[in-house]
């Protein structure tokens, strides 16, 4: 619009000049100057009335194109927010039905979605060394050996239903099945487990084998029952404070693996009642307390030698030092030892965990009948064995001491400058054998009446699934240590020196 205004003044400044000029040329032109005035006021009319105009609104037709444009729009909108929603569905249900793999530090798992069926593949190997010093010249026990390899093979059927097979290749023994048992969850309280597994007799016997906080166990573990077979009710109540177990099972010896097969028709009944009374107290100091008895009972019908404690280190049914020599066995002369009739074990103990201390202890009495066979008089006799111990241990770096294992604050990574967790342990034991068993029954010129032991180490968990261990054991005997070129005599002549080391991966 201004630029309109423009040209009109600039046309009416030159008519104004050219009609000055015809004025002063020819006085003939006036009546034309005149016309042309007058045209000139009317452009200056229509100037400012071009001037003073408001700008037209857009064509019609512009709102029109913009509101059909904003309408696509907004339903390709609506259309995308739709196929989002149904693909998040779609996913959702994939979800549902997929099933889920797991790969981790807790082992190999696969499992339906909603958690009904499962299979989990986890492991144990154990690498020790024993060595022995000062030790009346027996040979071929300073050693490394493969003290476990066990492929462990877990899972739940039917969301209720889980099992255990647990086959060992280490040892000794050649390959045999440790566990192999199927149990029913029919809640936390009321639980039914059937088939291979550990009696619910011994504290330290029912650590897992690789939480153990020395190569081996305690003196008065080898008073109770290994694995055997049968059936067992268990259960956690009142979320933990109390546990139970109560089962019937084929009876083995003390210290003994249970074969496939039993050895005579009677059955044994065994039992455990732990208490952590103050499991949900807002008191930590507390929390970790724990204290209950176990025991045992069978009748043993005829007379045998599978009932007897385990030939662990010698060739006849004895008890064995933590490294794994006898220094007890039932070896009269010219008869045999058998067992016969009743055999009844029961077990206090008690644990206390707080912060990075922890503290394990128990007591066992193993109470069996035995009979002399082979010469006269028949000889039958109650003997009474009984071992205790108390184990402690420190983390030294501060994290919590467990019944179970130490979860390092941070995995051994020297890139990280992070080493792992170091924890101090120190166990004292002791095993006693009823003195009537000589010298009927047993020689005391060969088998000790009685050991004890102490132990110190050290175990350095690198993470939670590797761990180093080394500990130092001394054991000294009471009698014994006569002629003979075996075990328990040559055993028995000299306290046992032992170095011990171990490099384990379980997951």
């Amino acid at each position: 619009m201004k630029r309109y205004g423009i040209i009109l003044a600039g046309a009416l400044l030159a008519l104004r000049l050219g009609a000055s000029c015809a004025m002063a040329q020819d006085t003939n032109t006036l009546e034309l100057i005149k016309q042309l005035q007058h045209r000139i006021d009317e452009l200056e009319q229509k100037v400012k009335t071009l001037e003073g105009a408001k700008p037209p609104p857009p064509p019609a037709t512009n709102d029109a194109a913009e509101k059909q444009r904003l309408e696509q729009l907004d339903q390709q909108v609506k259309i995308l927010q739709h196929q989002r929603e149904l693909d998040d569905e779609a996913a959702q249900a994939r979800a549902s039905v997929a099933p889920k793999i797991s790969v981790g530090d807790q082992g190999f798992s696969f499992a339906s979605a909603n958690g009904n069926f499962g299979v989990q593949f986890k492991g144990v190997l154990q690498i020790d060394s024993r060595t022995f010093f000062d030790d009346a010249g027996i040979t071929g026990n300073d050693s490394f050996l493969l003290r476990r390899a066990r492929p462990v093979l877990q899972g739940t059927v039917f969301r209720d239903f889980d099992f255990l097979f647990v086959p060992d290749f280490g040892g000794t023994g050649g390959a045999q099945i440790f566990d192999a048992y199927l149990n029913y969850r029919y809640n936390d309280a009321l639980q039914l487990q059937a088939g291979k597994f550990k009696g619910p007799v011994g504290l330290e016997q029912l650590q897992a084998d690789r939480d153990l906080l020395f190569n081996e166990r305690a003196l008065p573990t080898g008073l109770v029952p290994n694995r055997d077979i049968g059936f067992e009710l268990h259960g956690d109540l009142l979320g933990g404070v109390a546990t139970y177990a109560a089962g019937i099972f084929n009876g083995v010896g003390d210290a003994r693996l249970s074969n496939n097969a039993d050895f005579e028709d009677d059955k044994a009944f065994m039992g455990r009642l732990m208490f952590q009374p103050f499991k949900k107290s807002a008191a930590p100091a507390l929390q970790g307390f724990g204290f209950g008895v176990a025991g045992s009972f069978e009748d043993i019908q005829g007379t045998n030698t599978a009932a007897l404690p385990s030939t662990t280190g010698g060739s006849l049914p004895g008890y064995a030092t933590v490294g794994q020599q006898q220094f007890f066995a039932y070896n009269p002369t010219n008869a045999a030892v058998v067992a016969s009739g009743e055999h009844w074990r029961v077990s206090p103990q008690g644990y206390y965990y707080f912060g990075p201390f922890g503290l394990l202890g128990e007591y066992v009495i193993s109470n069996q009948r035995v009979s002399r066979i082979g010469t006269a008089p028949f000889d039958s006799r109650r003997l009474q064995n009984t071992g205790w111990e108390v184990t402690g241990s420190w983390v030294l770096t501060g994290e919590d001491a467990t019944y179970g294992s130490v979860i390092p604050r941070r995995n051994f990574d020297p890139r990280q400058h992070a080493w792992g967790a170091l924890q101090l342990v120190a166990r004292f034991s002791r095993l006693d054998i009823d003195h009537s068993v000589f010298p009927f029954f047993a020689d005391p010129a060969t088998s000790a009446r009685s050991a004890q032991e102490w132990s110190v180490g050290l175990n350095w968990y690198l993470n939670r699934n590797v761990k180093v261990m080394t500990s130092f054991s001394h054991t000294t005997f009471q009698g014994g240590g006569g002629s003979g070129s075996s075990a328990p005599a040559l055993v028995t002549r000299e306290a046992e020196n032992a170095l011990f080391t171990r490099v384990q991966l379980a997951f």
